[in-house]
């Protein structure tokens, strides 16, 4: 089951897991997510170095169905988390759907070729050529890519009423109760943001779009994630996620953890962005 899984990964993923002061989990998470992208398939390493130290985004190419002449569909989530904090929703949410939509184009492949990579360093809070999402659109040196997909929180999910956030002037426009999962994008991915949100509907969970132009530039909490780097260098690009502190009071926190999040919810996204993902 779907749902059993995603919470035998979280079981193993959510731990400290900062890079530089939770070293030992952080290394850990990093075998975890390379033992699992083995299964089905070799995977590469995409290595870079600050301050000194090696860093790393793990990557698995998976084939198309066939031999179509298709580009490429990057899905990314980030798998450091910050000091302190566990990291259940931030990011565990999104390497537990990661790992599992690999597994589901290995066993059943899209009609695109599907690259799947695991993030390092986007947490951190220096200069943001360090990030592991820079380094590694730095390194596709202007490669094609049909979209990009960022996961980026997925799990927290509440009715309470007034529960939901906005930067100013959204409120009028979205729901007011945390239920539902948005996916944010460029311009140009405007039809798959339409398409994916009606196919994440389907499955039973409230989904909403917001196309943000400029890069993101207008509206920065919207570049808050690893989609950012790709939008500035041109590709299409759209961040999947529950809305972080604008809904989840434990965000960045210690309490970030399995029990604060909504496994059922966290498995509708998860089987909407699969079957999304197949339409594409």
């Amino acid at each position: 089951m779907l749902k059993e899984r995603l919470e035998s990964h979280l079981s193993e993923l959510v731990r400290d897991r900062d890079p530089y002061f939770a070293t030992q989990g952080h290394f850990y998470v990093q075998q975890y997510i390379r033992q699992h992208f083995e299964q089905w398939g070799s995977v590469q390493s995409h290595n870079f170095k600050v301050n000194g130290r090696t860093h790393t985004n793990l990557i698995l190419n998976l084939p198309a169905a066939k031999d179509q002449k298709r580009l490429p569909i990057l899905i990314g989530a980030h798998y450091d988390a910050v000091p302190g904090s566990p990291g259940a929703d931030d990011n565990a949410t999104g390497v537990a759907v990661l790992l599992e939509m690999a597994k589901a184009f290995y066993e059943q492949p899209a009609r695109s070729p599907i690259r799947f990579v695991a993030f390092d360093m986007e947490e951190i809070y220096t200069q943001s050529d360090t990030f592991g999402n820079v380094q590694y659109a730095n390194a596709l040196n202007g490669e094609p890519l049909r979209l990009m997909i960022a996961l980026e929180m997925l799990g927290y999910a509440t009715s309470e009423p007034n529960s939901q956030n906005y930067p100013a002037g959204l409120e009028r426009f979205y729901p007011t109760e945390g239920n539902f999962i948005a996916l944010i994008g460029n311009l140009p991915t405007i039809p798959d943001l339409i398409r994916l949100s009606r196919t994440i509907r389907q499955g039973g969970i409230g989904a909403e779009w917001l196309p943000a132009g400029m890069k993101g530039q207008l509206l920065p909490d919207a570049r808050r994630g690893d989609h950012a780097a790709f939008w500035d260098r041109g590709y299409r690009a759209i961040m999947v996620t529950d809305t972080a502190n604008m809904r989840n009071p434990h965000y960045h926190k210690p309490s970030d953890r399995i029990e604060t999040l909504n496994l059922d919810f966290l498995t509708r996204v998860c089987q909407g962005l699969t079957n999304g993902v197949r339409l594409l």
